[in-house]
């Protein structure tokens, strides 16, 4: 049974979807656990979604830190006490340093609202319409510590059209909700791994921009 730590600081919908992955998926029921739910915000929803599937959930408030590094050092240790074998971020807010990165490296997943490289950080949506884009989505990556840089794993796009941030937004989110969870198995199943700055699927290098997922 691989276990999973989810890290979140918001509502928990991609939480939600892993959740729903966990209890009735073929691929990941009896496979994989979410062993905790950690949220660096006391007002979190994402918190009351898990306590209501009984799953042990916590919050560390990052503001009750001197610093980053003593925040991070602080999470290491709780995800080192639950044992897991995959964390997960799902809708985490910060930016981690590059020693917890390493601590978990190759074991870290992100999913972020862009077609990576496309778009790193905040108001992904807005600026892909700004530019003109035909096409927005969504990618899950490993983890390293270059914000949203790390090698791509999956990937699933949207059409804009007429769209504006909040409707194309809602649009990505339904993709989310199905390829992060396909990521996560693909862990589980040992079908995944990184080696050095290469994500690696069925024994074969991902493309620099990931698998594309099939939207239809």
């Amino acid at each position: 049974m691989q276990r999973l730590v989810v890290l979140i600081s918001g509502s928990g919908s991609n939480l939600q979807s892993i959740i729903d992955a966990c209890k009735n998926s073929n691929r990941l029921h009896a496979k994989a656990e979410i062993v905790a739910v950690i949220a660096n915000k006391p007002d979190a929803f994402g918190l009351q979604r898990a306590a209501d599937q009984g799953i042990p959930a916590l919050c560390i408030n990052h503001t009750e830190f001197a610093s980053r590094e003593l925040f991070d050092q602080h999470l290491a240790q709780v995800i080192q006490d639950y044992q897991a074998d995959l964390v997960i971020l799902a809708g985490f807010m910060r930016i981690l340093t590059p020693a917890f990165t390493q601590q978990f490296a190759g074991k870290l997943l992100n999913i972020h609202p862009s077609l990576l490289p496309k778009y790193p950080g905040l108001n992904t949506h807005q600026r892909a319409i700004d530019a003109n884009d035909a096409f927005a989505g969504a990618t899950v990556h490993f983890v390293t510590a270059e914000l949203d840089g790390g090698p791509c794993i999956l990937q699933a796009a949207v059409a804009i059209d007429g769209d504006d941030a909040k409707s194309l937004a809602a649009k990505v989110l339904q993709q989310e909700h199905k390829i992060y969870p396909e990521v996560i198995c693909w862990f589980v199943e040992k079908r995944l791994r990184l080696d050095g700055n290469t994500a690696w699927l069925d024994g074969k290098a991902i493309p620099k921009h990931g698998v594309q997922f099939e939207t239809a």
